[in-house]
């Protein structure tokens, strides 16, 4: 059978024997009845374990809606129209409201990106501002021993209402819900402790309530408290196809299990080989962001078994900690290590291609140097072909063949996995 990836802004064709190919993981269709704001309204009308946002919040308190910065595709916009009319319904001023970018570890927003985020009428009508990472209030320590540290603004406010893009989440399980406090509006040793726990093994893509990194988020949210959640999933034009409103954890479930009817692909058993495109440009424009296709074809590779990762990745590795860490590992585990002892963005993401080395060869088809490639103990191709038939080499003529043409929005489910690593 002939199939293609995407790559780039082309495509990169190959051939899989019949009796080889054993799956090809898309995401399953979906009909949204409503769209954008009509859907969040109907979110609001209807809240998953609380009542309705009018009749919790009352006039005179002071209220904070946290929500993600520029380099999130939660469409804020699109969501605070509804949410005001819902405020100013039950007496809230104007004056009372404060909508707050939450930055983590990353850059200030300019004005203009606070207006384009924000959108219009909201920009106008209340206060915009970004959290501060340096001006925190210690609230406690959760049980794992990361301190909460809170934006004091936040921290301090009567009310607290989180908005988020639920999507799948490479070592927090999912996006969103109580993820806009931590790490949110946190400090950033709060961040680094806890971050480091994604080297757990349950620490992965779709798992949630023992998963130790979401634990310790959703431990952290409550010493401070969340009072509502407007959550959304997007669709890949990034457009509202579903919201939930309401409690912090039984709307976000709820939110989580609607991705999971789109994304996530029972497969019978692992394969020996995985062949994992994320999709073509700009998904692939570096190998920081293909990283995330990688992560999530782990889920359906043997142990000892091959992910072939398919990403031009014409302007590199892509981000500089990432790549500072990748070239400076002396050997793979260099990078767990690290970063269990001193957690850095971008240096994350060399570790979660060290986790993925554990248990399987990684070959990339890609447009970097061959050289750069091996020093970075992943080996190069330039077309899929030559990359398969090397695989089909080392595990065999019958080897099982999964392929995922979008593997950065798929999450395969093994049935036979243990509920244990």
């Amino acid at each position: 059978m002939e199939l293609e990836l995407g790559y780039g802004n082309g495509v990169q064709r190959f051939v899989v024997k019949d009796k080889n190919l054993t799956d090809v993981l898309v995401p399953n269709a979906v009909q949204a009845k409503l769209k954008g704001e009509e859907e969040v309204r109907r979110a609001l009308l209807e809240p998953i374990g609380a009542p309705p946002l009018r009749e919790l919040v009352h006039p005179g308190e002071k209220i904070v809606v946290v929500t993600s910065d520029i380099t999130r595709p939660m469409p804020t916009s699109k969501v605070m129209p509804a949410l005001l009319d819902e405020l100013y319904a039950a007496g809230v001023r104007t004056e009372d409201i404060t909508l707050v970018f939450a930055l983590g570890n990353h850059r200030k927003h300019t004005e203009q990106e606070h207006r384009q985020l924000a959108g219009e009428r909201a920009w106008k009508e209340i206060t915009c501002v970004d959290s501060d990472p340096t001006d925190c209030v210690r609230l406690g320590t959760t049980k794992s021993g990361t301190p909460v540290d809170i934006f004091r603004l936040v921290a301090q406010a009567d009310r607290r209402i989180c908005l988020g893009n639920i999507e799948y989440h490479f070592f927090a399980g999912y996006s969103a819900g109580a993820k806009a406090i931590m790490p949110g509006v946190s400090s950033r040793d709060a961040i680094d402790f806890n971050h480091r726990m994604m080297t757990h093994p349950f620490s992965c893509t779709g798992r949630l309530d023992d998963n130790p990194v979401r634990m310790d988020i959703e431990e952290a949210a409550k010493f401070c408290g969340v009072d509502y959640i407007v959550n959304v999933v997007l669709d890949e034009h990034k457009e509202i196809i579903f919201a939930v409103a309401g409690d912090v954890t039984k709307a976000h479930r709820a939110g989580c299990r609607f991705l999971d009817g789109i994304y996530r692909k029972p497969i019978a058993n692992r394969s020996d080989i995985v062949i994992a495109s994320p999709g073509g440009a700009p998904k692939d424009i570096n190998l920081y962001q293909a990283q995330k296709a990688l992560d999530n074809a782990k889920h359906a590779v043997k142990k000892g078994g091959i992910i072939i990762l398919v990403g031009s990745c014409k302007e590199g590795l892509g981000e500089k900690i990432f790549e500072t860490w990748m070239l400076e590992a002396k050997h793979p585990g260099d990078l767990i290590r690290r970063v269990e002892t001193s957690f850095g963005y971008g240096g994350h993401k060399a570790a979660a291609i060290a986790l993925v080395l554990e248990d399987a060869d990684i070959y990339l088809v890609s447009d970097l140097d061959p050289g750069l490639v091996r020093s970075i103990f992943l080996t190069p191709f330039s077309t899929v072909q030559d990359a398969l038939d090397a695989a089909l080499r080392k595990t065999g003529e019958n080897a099982q063949i999964i392929v995922m043409p979008y593997a950065g929005s798929t999450v395969p489910e093994c049935r036979q996995d243990a509920v244990s690593p």
